[in-house]
């Protein structure tokens, strides 16, 4: 088989519970070459306990190191390192959200297609086994007449405390300045001069880090959305009204800070059958999403509701699998740089129709 060797870019959290983990898991198909942070010791201690060869602090070293594909685990924009990666020929995985404005992803898009290498973006529950076989279910539904997504969002330490994650140096008042002033000028060049601030803030912190997940899976179930027909925004709950065709889509993000019981649902309504997807936590490795399914015989009291767990693969492992099979094929994954293009658009318009009040047709751009 071939491997493919990767450099990691950001080697905090999600690195450190996911990806190194399953990376090491997955050694027939990946040979992790090296990693970069801008926590110097981090960086070294990390590739220490994975047996990493190289460690760096500075992304630019790290793309003129031997590699095939890079990985962008950091917080803020991928797109400038995404960008560099693609220009050095080299393959790209970004975690979500791929960018921070459609400009930003068309830019990515672009880049990557003219060096020919794959640009994809991290959204496990793409690949999770449960996803696949609620996409099954969808497509034999006849009349559906209601999508409605829930997200109870919860504390993270209580998901990520047994880790036995590596410490980590506060980054120096400068870099973190910085870094701070980078994403302002980026978020406030996404959604306009005119945007609130509150909208500023729920752009950055609950769509582009948390919703983009709810946006992308509900694409990836129904396609491309025609219609927004309505969004309300607080930095503690979100709803969104979407329509594809003439099926309504309810989305709804709650944070409950004081419960340590995430819970995110995709529930699907047609007249003789309901569908409801369950996801746990995305911290916790190999907890299975639940899948249940309602029908009975019309005009009878007669009922039932059965539960699948479809199987236990993670999702952060099945994506990586996902990266691996296309640079062997050449072939773009799901959730490709155009897939996460269409969520960053789909983002913009959120906060466009919030602001005007208004609706917003073809709010993820497919004709742009």
């Amino acid at each position: 088989m071939t491997r493919v060797r990767v450099g990691l870019v950001g080697t905090g959290l999600i690195a450190q519970v996911m990806h190194l983990h399953y990376l090491a898991e997955l050694a027939d198909r990946f040979d992790v070459a090296a990693v970069c942070d801008l926590d110097r010791e981090g960086a070294r201690a990390c590739a220490e306990r994975y047996g990493i060869p190289a460690a760096f602090t500075d992304w630019r070293e790290l793309l003129g190191h031997p590699l095939d594909a890079v990985m962008v685990l950091t917080s803020g924009s991928h797109a400038p390192i995404a960008e560099a990666a693609a220009r050095a020929g080299r393959h790209v995985f970004v975690e979500k959200p791929m960018c921070f404005s459609a400009a930003e992803g068309r830019a990515m898009v672009t880049a990557a297609e003219a060096a020919g290498v794959v640009l994809m973006v991290g959204y496990p529950k793409r690949y999770d086994p449960a996803f696949a076989r609620m996409r099954e279910e969808t497509a034999r539904l006849e009349g559906a007449r209601l999508l409605r997504v829930t997200t109870f969002e919860s504390p993270l330490r209580p998901y990520v405390g047994h880790y036995p994650l590596l410490p980590r140096a506060p980054l120096s008042a400068e870099v973190a300045a910085a870094l701070r002033q980078d994403s302002d000028e980026r978020i406030k060049a996404a959604v306009g001069p005119a945007a609130s601030e509150l909208e500023r803030q729920v752009y950055e912190m609950v769509l582009l880090d948390t919703l983009v997940h709810e946006l992308n899976t509900v694409r990836g179930l129904l396609g491309e959305p025609t219609r927004l027909e309505y969004a309300s925004l607080a930095l503690d709950h979100v709803t969104v009204m979407l329509r594809f065709g003439d099926l309504p889509v309810a989305i709804h993000w709650i944070d409950l800070p004081s419960i340590a019981r995430y819970a995110m649902e995709f529930a699907l309504y047609a007249p003789d059958r309901r569908l409801r997807l369950t996801f746990p936590s995305p911290f916790l490795r190999n907890e299975p999403a639940l899948l249940e399914i309602e029908s009975g015989a019309g005009g009878t009291s007669h009922s039932w509701r059965t539960e699948e767990v479809i199987g236990y693969e993670s999702g952060f492992k099945n994506e990586l699998v996902a990266f691996h099979e296309s640079i062997v094929a050449s072939q773009p994954p799901p959730t490709s740089g155009q897939d996460g293009l269409r969520d960053i658009a789909l983002c913009q318009a959120i906060i466009d129709s919030h602001h005007r009040g208004a609706p917003v047709d073809d709010p993820g751009g497919r004709s742009g």
